[in-house]
């Protein structure tokens, strides 16, 4: 059997390739595990914006689901865009029945680009039925507004909203500081303790697909068996690696370079 640690990416797939299901396999490939995909939704999307939405049917999601865990158990699992409650149910029940642990959720309500990815009635079914079953939720900050039902607009305000969430939905949440326009530090509120992980700004407009491949490579590094701490400090390194790499492809936000932090090949 081989010691390579696995993780399943459930989401939807972006045709440009910047984000979804592609970023999370490019990504959880470079931190040194093997990926799998249950795919939530087709996209016809580029930098500039998503034209379509086509959503798997109940019962496809969950077959794919069912066939990877029957064959290959992920050592831990991401989710991204699911775009109905009645995809959320799915991914609910069948993570529930194979008593998954490392959850990441990352809760993907609207695009870098703008676009809504997410139904509104969808959103409650997500907290009410995905979140306490993660292991770390990571909102951004417009999202963690949407989540809380409060205004970000500092620090004490990210504080207020990520320990509002954490506490409503028992859950750990690292609360995405990059939309704060002082810096991109992020918070990680964990069984009532508030982390700061501290972030320099990249003066890259090229954003598209960060917080995919930020959850992702959480979720790697939690396959690996590295902490919850831990795996955020070197999905967040690996994202500034990428970021740096100032790919500039596409009219509109362009993708990260997942490609460019080669350090972390060999880190298995």
């Amino acid at each position: 059997m081989s010691n390579l640690k696995t993780a399943l990416t459930i989401a939807g797939s972006d045709s440009s390739g910047g984000a979804g299901i592609q970023a999370d396999i490019k990504t959880m490939t470079m931190n040194g595990v093997y990926a799998m995909s249950a795919i939530t939704s087709l996209t016809a999307q580029n930098t500039m914006g998503v034209r379509a939405i086509q959503d798997a049917s109940p019962d496809f999601l969950r077959q794919q689901i069912d066939a990877v865990f029957e064959d290959i158990y992920p050592d831990a699992v991401k989710i991204g865009m699911v775009s109905s409650s009645e995809l959320i149910h799915v991914i609910a029940d069948r993570l529930t029945y194979y008593k998954v642990r490392n959850i990441i959720l990352d809760p993907v309500m609207v695009a870098t680009s703008g676009s809504t990815l997410m139904k509104t009635d969808a959103v409650r079914t997500l907290l009410n039925e995905l979140f306490p079953l993660a292991t770390l939720v990571t909102p951004n900050i417009p999202e963690a507004q949407v989540i809380s039902g409060l205004t970000i607009e500092n620090k004490e305000d990210m504080i207020a909203a990520a320990k509002k969430i954490g506490d409503d939905y028992r859950c750990a949440v690292l609360l995405k500081g990059g939309h704060s326009i002082h810096d991109a530090d992020d918070l990680l509120y964990l069984d009532g303790e508030t982390i700061w992980f501290e972030g320099n700004r990249i003066d890259n407009p090229n954003t598209h697909g960060t917080g995919c491949t930020l959850s992702s490579a959480i979720a790697s590094n939690l396959a690996k068996g590295f902490t919850l701490i831990e795996a955020i400090q070197r999905a967040k390194d690996y994202v500034f690696g990428a970021l740096s790499a100032m790919l500039d492809l596409g009219k509109g936000s362009g993708p990260l370079d997942h490609i460019a932090p080669t350090e972390f090949l060999d880190k298995r």
